[in-house]
């Protein structure tokens, strides 16, 4: 039994103390989990920067862990939360801008009054954001790192740590229950102080002062909350017209999708209604024929298929990811979810592309920007894998021979305009039709594939100077760079500011909480190195599966929880085995160097098999091996240390510096990540040999 001990009373102290590192860590990832989802609805910029919630999770956590073996701070927790909850709901009030108010912002805060107050600043937010996270997951942290102390006294290092990534991994599970639920963030934030009261029911007044702060934190919660419905990627509210000819969603408090009439027959009370429907119909008057079989990407609350239904097409295949916007879309004021000739699927649009067979007269891309993140671990959002030349390719495969595709965008720069036409140009081989008009809920259409390829460009001498000169210079986003809203490849002015502000901060703070960290900085024979780029490494390696897990099984928000969950597991087992049968150094470095580096030679292509039991082997293998490996090697490292805490702070400092490591993919590509790793994992190879030499 792996809690045995010299005598009854130190059993039940170790089961206790592994109980609390079980519980720990399973308030961490919750709250973790929950603040991820809910500050970006109440700081609308954080939508676009969830990852640096992550990072500053990291950071606070690392703190907490060079603080073990001092005075407590847990009375700190309950009041840092109840200070972000608060700063968030104040800050939900405000529009911030980094210059004058525009059409495009006033869309990211449309739930706002047009008289709320401007503040020409995102860095404050996001800052401020990144600095109140931190600050609640620092008395976690010294808790963990105080309980695995105590453990690695007791029993062993290794084993605290074999409890601490069972608490993470039951709270990841326990959070995607929630969300499958669609709870709204008071639930998360019950469950979260409802955990935290067993470290404060044993004292009178800690008790009382506890309680009441919980119920002020639910409170401001509740009060704050303006969605009608979360849906596993946004919170939705809705507003109605006043004719009930159409309504508004609202995702995270920004206009959405606008479910409205659109049969050729209606009557509308609205010019924008008739300019939406205007532009919706016009590609249909350029076809050579009406669609027979229709698929639309992004299918939403149902526009596009209420249009191909009104031009006659007999079977539509209508994919849309979020399960909640499928369900207001059976409201849509033309109902054409309803119909016989619809089948709705609820899944991702890169996924439904790589597993469907079928072909198509006709594939719109509906209008799919995201207005959110892919997951918590990139920086690539939800829409960045549709809007791709490698997407594109795919569903020009499922054409039929004399098929189209249609594309709606509201391009807000020229740039994306540029990029659009290149992606399209370069897949079908031809510059696609485009029709630029202001249509209320899109400014752009555009239109390629043969079922357009009768309509003669007007002058064809400069089609073929645009292919000659023009295509091959520009950057089109595809699977490794999928960054159609950066306007140059590279990380931008904004972005560097971010990185040495983060930077700068998690220096300092360090600084101030650790005196042997600082000691560390003095004397760099100190610092723990290897530590260090273990974090770094596994979460630039981490980030770089889960967007290869994206492209083989979809964006969902699903299939996000089950790879992180995959990666806990494949850590605990891991670490598991190196404890009741240890496998060498040079054995388990080399399997990871062997492993990751297959992860950057095998295409992720390679994993889309038909049969879905061996698209999961493939997918297990993938992700699996790479990190099975770099697990061991941590966990060989990691039983060595004499301080885990500190070695857990290193860990976790790393952690924060290759999080923001990974805004370099938006100057080498997610695939370069893989070698930044490796680079990493090869370092800590050659400190591991120069301290075995120094030894002998």
């Amino acid at each position: 039994m792996v809690l045995t001990a010299a005598h009854d009373g130190r059993s039940k102290n170790l089961s206790f103390t592994a109980f609390e590192i079980g519980l720990i860590s399973f308030l961490i990832l919750f709250q973790e989990l929950a603040l991820i989802r809910w500050l970006p609805g109440q700081v609308r910029v954080l939508a676009y920067f969830p990852n640096l919630i992550l990072l500053g999770s990291f950071l606070g956590l690392g703190l907490g862990c060079l603080r073990a073996e001092r005075r407590s701070l847990l009375w700190m927790w309950p009041v840092s939360l109840l200070i972000l909850i608060a700063a968030a709901g104040a800050m939900s009030r405000i529009v911030f801008t980094a210059s004058t108010p525009s059409e495009h912002l006033w869309l990211l805060y449309y739930d706002l009054p047009k008289e709320a107050p401007v503040f020409n600043s995102v860095y404050f937010p996001i800052i401020a954001g990144f600095i109140l996270c931190a600050l609640t997951f620092i008395p976690l942290g010294q808790v963990l790192a105080n309980r695995l102390n105590i453990f690695q006294k007791q029993s062993s290092a290794l084993w605290g740590y074999f409890w601490d990534l069972s608490g993470s991994l039951l709270g990841v599970v326990a959070f995607s229950f929630t969300n499958l639920l669609n709870s709204f963030p008071w639930t998360w934030f019950g469950i979260i102080v409802v955990l935290g009261f067993t470290y404060f029911i044993w004292q009178k007044w800690g008790r009382i002062l506890y309680l009441l702060m919980s119920a002020g934190l639910i409170v401001m919660v509740v009060k704050t909350e303006r969605a009608m419905v979360y849906s596993p990627y946004y919170a939705i509210s809705l507003r109605e017209s006043t004719d009930q000819s159409f309504f508004i969603v609202l995702a995270n408090g920004s206009f959405h999708q606008v479910p409205t009439k659109l049969d050729r027959v209606d009557t509308l009370n609205f010019k924008w209604q008739n300019d939406a429907r205007e532009g919706y119909h016009f590609p249909y008057r350029l076809l050579k024929h009406p669609p027979r079989r229709a698929l639309v990407l992004g299918a939403g609350t149902g526009n596009d298929v209420a249009v191909l239904l009104d031009e006659g097409a007999e079977e539509i295949d209508a994919v849309e990811i979020d399960p909640v916007i499928i369900k207001l879309g059976q409201d849509h004021p033309g109902h054409p979810y309803s119909s016989p000739r619809v089948n709705v699927i609820n899944t991702d649009a890169r996924q439904y592309l790589n597993n469907t067979g079928k072909k198509y007269d006709l594939i719109v891309f509906g209008t799919l920007d995201s207005m959110t993140k892919l997951s918590a671990l990139s920086n690539v959002r939800l829409d960045n894998f549709v809007y791709s030349t490698d997407c594109l390719r795919a569903a020009k495969s499922h054409l039929t021979s004399d098929g189209g595709m249609i594309l709606y965008f509201m391009a807000s720069s020229d740039y994306i305009h540029t990029r659009l036409i290149g992606m399209l140009a370069h897949t079908f081989e031809k510059l696609p039709l485009v029709q630029e008009k202001y249509s209320s809920l899109f400014n752009k259409i555009y239109m390629a594939g043969p079922a357009f390829s009768h309509i003669v460009p007007q002058d064809q001498e400069k089609e073929a100077l645009y292919f000659a000169e023009t295509l091959p210079k520009l950057e089109l986003p595809n699977d490794d760079w999928p960054y159609l809203y950066l306007r140059d490849r590279g990380v931008s002015g904004f972005y560097l500011i971010l990185i040495s502000v983060f930077l700068l901060l998690g220096v300092v703070s360090v600084f101030f909480v650790s005196p042997e960290m600082k000691h560390s900085f003095k004397n760099i024979r100190t610092i723990d190195t290897e530590m260090f780029l273990f974090g770094l490494a596994f979460l630039l390696l981490e980030t770089k599966l889960v967007v290869a897990m994206t492209l083989v099984w979809g964006a969902t928000w699903l299939t996000s929880a089950v790879v992180f969950a995959s990666v806990l597991a494949m850590i605990l087992v891991s670490t598991l085995l190196t404890q009741v049968k240890p496998m060498s150094w040079r054995f388990a470095m080399g399997g990871l160097i062997v492993t990751l580096a297959a992860t950057y030679f095998i295409p992720t292509q390679a994993l889309l098999v038909d049969n879905f039991v061996l698209r999961l082997i493939a997918s297990v293998g993938y992700i699996g091996t790479p990190l099975f490996f770099a697990a061991a090697c941590f966990a060989l490292c990691f039983k060595k240390r004499s301080s885990p805490n500190l070695a857990l702070g290193w860990n976790l400092l790393g952690a924060v510096t290759g999080g923001l490591m990974e805004f370099l993919s938006m100057a080498i590509g997610l695939k370069a990540l893989s070698l930044v790793a490796l680079v990493s994992y090869l370092l800590v190879m050659l400190i591991n040999i120069r301290k075995t030499s120094e030894k002998a």
